[in-house]
């Protein structure tokens, strides 16, 4: 479960603050990799990221472009994005964060 809130926490700092994010996503990670039985779990990472990339696209559900919004004291516009590319690449990084735990769980039986 640390390591879905890596993923999170990465993806959320990238996005919002670029590289820099980087550095602290990567001194979290090599205090989680210090400690065996939470090294495990590094496959959550992946899931994380893409659980954050799956709520862009759900914020992005009426783009891409311009929806018109009014209600009884306000009225406005958004811009959105186009969600399908943060949608596939959500269910991407998803999948791939529990295909890598399944397949090292079963793996790690075997030994």
């Amino acid at each position: 479960m640390a390591w879905v809130a890596v993923g999170v926490v990465a993806a959320l700092g990238i996005l919002v603050f670029g590289s820099p994010a980087v550095l602290l996503v990567g001194g979290l990670s090599v205090l989680l990799a210090r400690r065996p039985a939470v090294r495990n779990g590094a496959f959550g990472a992946s899931t994380g990221a893409g659980l954050v990339l799956l709520f862009v696209a759900y914020q992005n559900r009426r783009g891409p472009g311009s929806t018109c919004w009014r209600t009884a004291a306000a009225t406005g516009c958004d811009q959105h994005l186009n969600a399908w590319p943060w949608f596939v690449a959500g269910i991407v990084f998803v999948a791939a964060g529990l295909i890598g735990q399944v397949v090292k769980n079963r793996s790690g039986h075997q030994s």
